[in-house]
């Protein structure tokens, strides 16, 4: 009998986009791109706009400029996660091991669910129709032995595609592919592979395990060359698959002030601490982002001794990185160029069950102060709106466009 896969990779097709089309069904057919603004980037993108060129993060600016024609609309985060919502339902009524990756992608090991449901692909294309026919939406399915084949099998077959590969395809599905497909192959390791004359996964995995290692490092080198061999022991496991929520702001204008900085980082970060309480989650890894008025984006992230959903103890983390970028008065050197900041944001990774363990405390805090003041306010806004309770340096200053997506 021939082996089956289990693991299933359901990824959105243009989730935000289309979540946008389905009120403004006028709109279908036409390019469409959702963007926090004109000096924003493109969160997402109809594929009829990506035929133009249009890529997820590129400047809106020129996205225009390479498709005047396409209607602009501001991102509703409101929208797009309840809309997934719904659709983790439609993957939670097949299995319970689900593990979400993002607001529009999810794991799932539909092993167990064969016997009341059928074969893996039998349960692939019912969970297209009822998100087609349920949501109005489309997504792209990969159906593979492992969760890093399933998921470029997910990509390849995009968009409203339906991808199968049996466990002795695999090595026949990766080999013709360009080592970019791989995890972990950004632009930096795919430069120095192709340095080394590797330009598919095949190539990567008929080179010497030792020669990847001198060149990528010991552990990236023997995980790739791993991973070219259809080599993944991961399991899919709710409990432990990595999601990271996060806020972000492009400016109307690019900021050079230390205190303006300063307040949309006490926002950005009570915003993400907000959503982990909401999710009963921790972050030990708080990350920042700064994009330049040159568009050069930088990123740091610093990692912590427990977990956290406190607003303050995100604000001072995400203070002190983006002060060792220079850019808060700690940092300045004098006579330095003042950097102008275009984009600003916040990110929590490394999420652990809020339940879990104990929290160590901030130097001179005593127990619960930050996190009861915390909790006193979600309770004011739960009940009065959004808008009732926040920091005394945010209050009557105007909130700016929509944080970015979680």
């Amino acid at each position: 009998m021939r082996a089956e896969s289990t693991i299933l990779h359901v990824d959105m097709d243009a989730f935000f986009a289309s979540v946008e089309l389905r009120r403004r069904p006028e709109l279908r057919g036409r390019p469409l791109i959702v963007a926090g603004g004109e000096r924003g980037v493109v969160l997402s993108a109809t594929y009829e706009a990506r035929a133009y060129g249009l890529r997820s993060a590129m400047p809106m600016a020129r996205a225009l400029r390479l498709c005047p024609t396409a209607a602009v609309v501001a991102p509703d985060h409101a929208a797009y996660r309840a809309a997934s919502i719904e659709i983790m339902k439609i993957f939670r009524d097949v299995t319970p091991l689900v593990a979400p990756l993002s607001v529009d992608e999810a794991f799932l090991d539909v092993a167990g669910a064969r016997a009341l449901f059928g074969s893996a692909p039998r349960i692939a294309a019912d969970i297209r129709r009822r998100v087609a026919t349920e949501q109005d939406l489309t997504c792209s399915v990969g159906v593979a032995p492992s969760m890093f084949v399933a998921k470029i099998a997910s990509t390849r077959c995009k968009p409203d595609g339906l991808a199968v590969i049996a466990p002795d395809e695999v090595l026949a599905f990766l080999h013709p592919l360009p080592t970019g497909a791989l995890w972990g192959v950004g632009p930096r390791a795919e430069a120095t592979l192709t340095r080394l004359g590797l330009r598919t996964i095949g190539d990567i995995a008929n080179t010497p395990v030792d020669t990847l290692r001198r060149a990528l490092g010991d552990t990236a080198g023997a995980h790739l060359h791993r991973l070219s061999w259809g080599i993944d022991e991961r399991r899919v496991d709710p409990a432990t698959t990595e999601v990271t929520v996060g806020a972000e702001r492009t400016f109307a204008t690019d900021i050079t002030e230390p205190a303006a900085l300063a307040r949309e980082l006490l926002r950005l970060s009570g915003r993400v601490a907000g959503q982990l309480r909401h999710r009963d989650r921790r972050a030990r890894t708080i990350s920042v982002k700064v994009r330049y008025g040159d568009f050069r984006t930088v990123t740091r992230a610093r990692t912590l001794r427990d977990g956290t959903d406190v607003s303050q103890a995100i604000y001072s983390t995400a203070t002190d990185l983006v002060t060792d970028l220079g850019l808060l008065g700690g940092g300045r050197v004098a006579g330095a160029e003042v950097m102008a900041v275009r984009l600003l944001g916040v990110r929590a990774g490394n999420l652990v069950d809020a339940g879990g363990g104990s929290r160590q405390l901030l130097l001179g805090e005593r127990p619960d102060g930050w996190a009861e003041l915390d909790r006193v306010a979600d309770r004011a806004r739960d009940r009065f709106g959004a808008g009732a309770v926040g920091p005394a340096a945010l209050l009557d200053r105007p909130e700016g466009p929509s944080p970015g997506p979680p």
